[in-house]
């Protein structure tokens, strides 16, 4: 999407949305809008059925847990002479972050007729981290808003059988969310004595690994008398 096209299709939808709409940014050939959650099933119902606008298609669905957003595991900068394979416990030099809403619902749109994108976005507190299901707009959405639910306990109210999708049964806390462990909570493993897999507190260490840092070592530029 060129510039042009962008100021036109954003001035649409400021005309559209009024108050519902919270934020427009134009970047990389791509408009992204984000939205009043509330008001979530007007906004998109709007964005399916009006002339210019004419999004049929929902192409994608995903949650995001902005928690840590602009942190880092680690900062290379103050690694140590050795540099690699030097392990931290998680959260140790993490710095940055944003004091915003912890969720977020992403919904990537196309209009075939008009071949024209749009992203949306719909920001949730931490406390009630719930939205309105868009199935009824674009039953597509279905499994992405299951997956949501699985992967980042984003409740989607209205959704026809929302459970979980990719975890196993019995599954306790939600994989993609920034505070779940990497190594997880359990571990599987065979018991040769009862012959069958069982469950047992994970064993691994929590550690995050440092990467090779290139530094100067003072040697003279190539061809340097």
């Amino acid at each position: 999407m060129n510039q042009s096209k962008a100021q036109a299709l954003s001035a649409l939808l400021k005309d559209t949305l009024g108050g519902a709409l919270r934020d427009t940014r134009f970047a990389h050939g791509e408009l992204t809008i984000t939205v009043d959650p509330v008001e979530i099933l007007r906004v998109t119902r709007l964005l399916r059925d009006t002339a210019g606008l004419e999004f049929q298609q929902l192409t994608d669905l995903s949650g995001v847990d902005y928690s840590t957003y602009g942190m880092a595991d680690w900062v290379t900068q103050r690694a140590t002479s050795s540099g690699f394979s030097r392990a931290v416990s998680r959260g140790q030099e993490q710095h940055g972050g944003t004091s915003g809403p912890r969720f977020g619902v992403v919904y990537q749109l196309l209009s075939v007729s008009l071949n024209q994108r749009l992203r949306v976005k719909a920001l949730l507190p931490e406390s009630a981290p719930l939205i309105a299901s868009v199935v009824d707009i674009w039953p597509v959405a279905d499994w992405y808003e299951r997956e949501a639910f699985d992967l980042f306990g984003i409740l989607f109210e209205g959704h026809p059988d929302l459970r979980r999708i990719l975890t196993d049964y019995g599954f306790i806390g939600h994989p993609f969310r920034k505070d779940f462990p990497l190594e997880g909570y359990v571990e599987v493993r065979y018991d040769p004595d009862r012959r069958r897999v069982v469950y047992q507190p994970v064993s691994i260490e929590p550690r995050v690994l440092v990467p090779r840092v290139l530094r100067d070592d003072g040697r003279p530029a190539t061809g340097a008398g």
